[in-house]
């Protein structure tokens, strides 16, 4: 669990971390280059998820390796279904990262969303339900080494 003490806000405590694949950590069904090896890095920490259809049919592959939990879902509804997941993890405890419309719940209802500025873009409803926007996923990583920057962002 990494603990964050965010003046104006109180404590926040996030033990999950629910990531969206494609836009988010990959792009074209590619992990993004960095991004394993910053969630081992975090694994005894933090317990990662990634909500994905799987576009490209290659999240297991590319994730070997990394110590994440995969989650596939179909095509259908794809904002309820992760919203979904995130009620199972739990969201009073959970950071939620995406880029699309699909993500736009999540980001919503957990304890932290964090919308990313990718190479696919970043869909407004996605920016609209975050507490914060980030130009890559590797600035994520450099909040949990470094929470002064999310304080920083976030306090009030």
């Amino acid at each position: 669990m990494i603990r964050i003490e965010i003046p104006g806000t109180g404590p926040v405590n996030i033990q999950n971390v629910i990531f969206d694949y494609n836009g988010t950590i990959a792009a074209d069904g590619r992990l993004l280059d960095g991004v394993g090896p910053a969630m081992n890095r975090l694994a005894q920490r933090l317990d990662f998820h990634v909500v994905t259809a799987d576009t490209f049919g290659s999240v297991r592959a590319q994730l070997e390796g990394v110590k994440a939990e995969v989650v596939l879902i179909s095509n259908q509804e794809q904002d309820q279904k992760k919203l979904d997941v995130l009620n199972h993890i739990g969201p009073e405890s959970t950071m939620a990262v995406g880029n699309g419309v699909n993500d736009a719940l999540m980001l919503k209802h957990a304890r932290l969303g964090v919308a990313v500025l990718g190479e696919e873009g970043m869909a407004l409803p996605a920016l609209m339900s975050a507490d914060v926007m980030i130009r890559h996923i590797l600035d994520l990583f450099a909040f949990f080494e470094n929470p002064k920057r999310l304080i920083a962002t976030l306090r009030n």
